[in-house]
């Protein structure tokens, strides 16, 4: 039913604007039919524990597929193993002018400038708390408004909001789209940063249980503000990080050089190599303490198990969704599933971090 759907409606969605494009599937993803949760039946060996929360497979919706809980329920029907919403701002904001999303056909890539479009703390708090304690594991993407006067402030505020409907918490300091924002992965401002997050966090844990919080990190970092970053996420004990968001480089291999121009953050296959590299430099400064999330150009089971390799635990796919459309979820567990299964492999922790001293030192590369 999804295949068929999925190739009625591409040809469509792929001739309008890319936001209408995306807004219209949110709308459609609802209405489809509801079986048990496809990740229900997964191959066991791909299921996973990681920050205190078991999760059926490895695969989840990154932030930005559903910015305001819209479709939490009907991504995890289509057999995510979590899904991830947001940025979520403590006030609503429109964002910033568009046109703001481009597609790079040719790059199977994307530019966003969307700048944290969204509804606000009270309205995703609403829509989570109405879902109630249904079964998948959902976390919440924070992030500061832009006219914020205290943008430190606006985090601990989402974890007091939002800590009732969260099952982990994603502390965003790394988009590209709001002025100032990655400054507060300087070493300095993301320890103050932090430890006002887990303070908010930990007074919350007696009412409503401990929520994992995790930092997403930006792919443009310098190997030694990498290093900031990692002694001070270890020194603040927080529960993992994702490794990456989007880039502002742009590779020069990219084909639609026009739209390359375009302001805001690359996503999709040109940014793979980027992020996995800093992925497995993560990976390997971090030394198991914690688990990571590799994110960036994952558009098959191949990219997927190099994350894997590279040195994540879990793995989030979003632009990959625009040129592969909604069956890539499946195909990306049945070919994790048929490289166990080679390999003579239980579980995935056995191959997590097998190769991260080869991307890191840039030897390895997609098969």
């Amino acid at each position: 039913m999804i295949g068929f759907l999925d190739g009625v409606s591409r040809p469509v969605l792929s001739a309008l604007d890319p936001e209408t494009a995306h807004a219209l599937v949110i709308k459609a993803l609802p209405l489809l039919p509801r079986f048990a949760p496809a990740a229900a039946r997964d191959d066991p060996r791909l299921s996973v524990r990681a920050f205190g929360l078991d999760f059926p497979n490895p695969i989840g919706f990154a932030a930005g597929f559903d910015k305001n809980a819209a479709v939490v329920d009907a991504a995890l029907h289509l057999g995510a193993g979590f899904t991830e919403v947001g940025t979520i701002t403590p006030l609503p904001q429109p964002g910033n002018p568009r046109p703001r999303l481009f597609r790079l056909r040719r790059d199977e890539a994307v530019i966003n400038a969307l700048g944290f479009p969204s509804e606000g703390h009270a309205a995703v708090r609403a829509r989570l708390q109405k879902r109630g304690r249904r079964p998948g594991v959902v976390g919440v993407n924070i992030g500061a408004n832009k006219d914020s006067s205290d943008r430190v402030e606006d985090y601990a505020q989402g974890i007091r909001a939002l800590a009732d409907a969260a099952d982990y918490f994603t502390v965003n300091v790394s988009s590209p789209n709001t002025p100032g924002l990655r400054d507060l992965q300087r070493a300095g401002a993301l320890d103050d940063l932090l430890a006002r997050v887990l303070d908010a966090r930990d007074a919350a844990a007696g009412r409503l249980g401990r929520k994992p919080v995790l930092v997403k990190i930006s792919p443009d970092l310098t190997l030694d503000e990498l290093d900031d970053v990692v002694a001070c996420a270890r020194a603040r004990a927080i529960d993992g990080l994702i490794v990456s968001n989007t880039t502002l480089s742009r590779p020069a291999s990219l084909r639609e050089t026009a739209l390359a121009q375009k302001s805001g953050g690359l996503s999709g296959r040109p940014l793979f190599a980027l992020s996995t590299q800093m992925l497995a430099a993560t990976f390997i400064r971090v030394e198991r303490q914690f688990p990571l999330i590799g994110a960036g150009g994952v558009d098959g089971a191949q990219a997927a198990w190099a994350k894997i390799e590279a040195g994540a635990n879990l793995v989030q796919i979003y632009s990959a969704f625009v040129f592969k459309g909604l069956h890539l979820l499946g195909a990306i567990k049945h070919g994790l599933a048929s490289r166990m299964e080679k390999a003579g492999y239980s579980g995935l922790a056995e191959a997590t971090g097998a190769l991260a001293p080869d991307w890191a030192a840039g030897r390895a590369a997609l098969e």
